[in-house]
């Protein structure tokens, strides 16, 4: 059994969701203590309890400790189902969160998935739905084809958002033909994208535009074309955002293996819609400048991927989150991380035994 210490690092939530992805991939049951012993509220929130909860309910686990407030949990894990589900985290808990702890499976099992999910789309201390699915998606369809729709808007404290998704792999893990993730390399830049949204009652005061338009101002000597869209949404409760992601290639996008780096800002009372375009625009134009092809907040949510299709990348800066995943990686699959001038390498193959195929999903290891 893998032993796990949830204070490892940047000690938040990640590592237990990391753990649960790659223990279904695996079959490994694992148990975890300290989870989230650094927070100002240790142990499991209902965020974490809804991830816990679909995990178990995708691959039939058996668990415990899975309680609000729990520090340590149990985990041992079933083969993994697939089929069409819903979740309903209960808050404004993040989707794109919640997803962490059963994307990683359902990417490399051939049984299609399909989840739909009620909850936080845009919120605090997450990936946005629409960095979710500009930025990070676009790096998995590599190895699967997966399709992510926005049925409603969601922000703090009420939620109430919608995000359906379906997964539909065409490589199981371990398969030979399995494509590496090298991106090390930043081509042209081609153009800038971006969505600036807001809740419907902000639409008098033009919340979406004016952060839209303090973008494009910003973004203005960039030296490639902007297109920023603006949208408004009937919302439990009031919010906006925007994102903006550059994308760069040849002639045009490598969809084989695309460069996408990308940026987000998120209202907050009291923050003028002006200061959200600025800030995300500051943010993607430091990324821009470095010669780095990708962001920060992609490389942590690329490292499980990076393990099992192996390859390369490149980072503009290694987090504490990055290096809390290469933890939980490490002790999920036989490979070590190389980590040299912000390039975050596999330094050795991964390689099948006796114990990693014990229990697992036969069509994970065909």
């Amino acid at each position: 059994m893998i032993q796990l210490d949830g204070s490892f690092g940047e000690g938040g939530g990640s590592i237990l969701r990391q753990a649960l992805a790659l223990s279904i991939l695996t079959g490994k049951d694992f148990n975890i203590k300290n989870i989230r012993s650094n927070r100002p509220k240790p142990g499991l929130s209902a965020q974490h309890l809804a991830a816990l909860n679909a995990a178990v309910e995708v691959s039939g686990a058996t668990v415990w400790g899975d309680a609000i407030g729990s520090t340590e949990v149990y985990f041992k894990p079933g083969e993994y189902k697939g089929g069409t589900r819903r979740f309903d985290i209960g808050t404004a808990g993040s989707i794109t969160l919640l997803l962490q702890s059963v994307l990683l499976p359902a990417v490399f099992s051939k049984k299609k998935s399909v989840f739909t999910i009620t909850g936080g789309t845009d919120v605090s201390w997450s990936a946005p739905y629409d960095y979710f699915t500009n930025v990070f998606l676009p790096q998995l369809r590599r190895f699967a084809d997966i399709d992510a729709s926005l049925l409603k808007r969601g922000y703090y404290p009420r939620g109430g958002g919608e995000l359906k998704i379906s997964i539909n792999s065409r490589f199981a893990r371990d398969n030979a033909d399995l494509p590496k993730l090298a991106i090390i390399e930043k081509p042209n830049l081609l153009h800038i994208k971006g969505s600036s949204h807001a809740s419907a009652d902000l639409e008098p005061n033009r919340v979406s535009e004016r952060q839209a338009e303090s973008a494009k101002l910003k973004l203005k000597g960039i030296g490639a074309p902007v297109f920023i869209t603006t949208s408004y949404a009937n919302t439990p409760s009031t919010g906006s955002g925007i994102v903006l992601w550059a994308i760069y290639g040849g002639e045009e996008i490598d969809f084989k293996n695309p460069v996408i780096i990308g940026s987000d800002s998120l209202g907050q009372p009291g923050k003028r819609a002006e200061h959200l375009g600025i800030e995300a625009s500051e943010k993607l134009m430091e990324f821009i400048s470095s010669d780095a092809p990708v962001d920060e907040y992609l490389c942590d949510q690329l490292i499980p991927y990076l393990a099992v299709a192996g390859g390369k990348i490149k980072t503009n800066k290694v987090t504490d989150h990055t290096l809390s995943n290469i933890y939980v990686t490490e002790k999920f699959l036989d490979v070590k991380f190389d980590i040299k001038e912000n390039v975050v390498s596999i330094s050795a193959p991964i390689e099948k035994n006796s114990e990693d195929t014990a229990g697992k999903d036969p069509e994970l290891n065909p």
